[in-house]
C-alpha cells in the first residue's frame, strides 16, 4: 500500500469547504471521485485544513492511501482529466507511510484579500471582500502586530469544531497594499474555526477606528468574541503556503 501525496490548488466558490458532506459539493468529495476513476478502488483524502464554503487555495496538501501501481509523475496528468476546472493537481508524490496532510503539517499561512476602492471590480466577485470605506494600512499592520506571539485566540474563533486549547502561535501577520486590493497574510502554527477570517474583520475594526489597534491584546486577554472584529465573507480568504516536519519528511510548498 503506498502513500501518496497531493499538491492541489483550487477556486472554492463553487463548494461548502474541503471536508465531505452528505449533500453539499466539496473539494474532498470531488477529489475522492477523480481518484477512484483514475486507481480502481475507493480512497478517502485526508486534508491539511477543513477549509470553509467559498474559501480557495493557492495550494493545498492531501494525502490518500492505494494499491495502485501508476507512478506519481502521471497522477496529476490523470486526476486532472476527471477534475472540473477550479480543481487542479499540479503534483503527487510518495510519502512515508506515517505522514498525514493534517498531523505532519506544522505551519500554515493563509491570506486575506480586500478590494479597497469606490468602485468594485467585477473580477474580484467571489476572490476579494470588496470595501468601499478607506482603509489605512499602516493601522492595520499596527493592529495586525498584536496576534503575533502565543496567546488564547478564543476571541477570534466561532463555535464550532470541539478543540483542546485555544491557545495558537502566530509567527507572521503582514499588512500590505498594491493599488486597490489589501493583502493580510498570517502564519500560525494552527487556526481555530474561523480565527482568519475573525483576525482580518479585528483589524479592519481598528482600521476604522471601533478601538485603536493596542487594544487588541486586551481584546485577546479577555476572550470575548463580541468585543472583537466580525467574521469576514470567505471569498477573500486563500491558504497560500504550508510546511510539513513529521521527522522523516520536511517540506515547505507556496502558492
Amino acid at each position: 500500500m503506498r502513500n501518496i501525496a497531493l499538491q492541489l490548488m483550487y477556486e472554492g466558490t463553487n463548494y461548502h469547504g474541503w471536508q465531505v458532506q452528505k449533500k453539499e459539493a466539496t473539494v474532498a468529495a470531488t477529489l475522492e471521485a477523480a481518484a477512484q476513476q483514475v486507481v480502481g478502488h475507493p480512497v478517502k483524502m485526508t486534508g491539511c485544513g477543513r477549509t470553509d464554503a467559498g474559501v480557495h487555495a493557492k495550494v493545498y496538501i492531501a494525502n490518500f492511501h492505494t494499491t495502485s501501481t501508476i507512478p506519481c509523475e502521471r497522477l496529476p496528468y490523470a486526476l486532472n482529466t476527471h477534475l472540473p476546472p477550479d480543481i487542479v493537481v499540479s503534483k503527487a508524490f510518495e510519502v512515508p507511510e506515517r505522514f498525514n496532510a493534517i498531523g505532519s503539517c506544522v505551519k500554515k499561512e493563509y491570506t486575506y484579500l480586500i478590494y479597497n476602492s469606490r468602485i468594485r471590480d467585477p473580477f474580484y466577485v467571489h476572490r476579494a471582500w470588496f470595501y468601499p470605506s478607506n482603509l489605512d494600512e499602516a493601522v492595520m499592520q499596527r493592529a495586525a502586530a498584536q496576534f503575533v506571539g502565543t496567546h488564547d485566540f478564543a476571541a477570534v474563533r466561532s463555535v464550532g469544531t470541539d478543540v483542546k486549547s485555544t491557545v495558537r502561535t502566530v509567527y507572521h501577520y503582514e499588512v500590505q497594499r498594491q493599488g486597490n486590493l489589501i493583502s493580510l497574510r498570517v502564519c500560525a502554527n494552527g487556526f481555530l474555526y474561523n480565527m482568519a477570517r475573525a483576525m482580518a474583520g479585528t483589524v479592519v475594526y481598528a482600521a476604522e477606528g471601533k478601538f485603536p489597534p493596542e487594544g487588541i491584546g486586551e481584546i485577546l486577554k479577555n476572550g470575548n468574541r463580541t468585543a472583537a472584529g466580525p467574521t469576514v465573507p470567505p471569498g477573500g480568504l486563500y491558504m497560500t503556503q504550508l510546511w510539513y516536519d513529521d521527522g522523516e519528511v520536511s517540506f515547505h510548498v507556496s502558492g
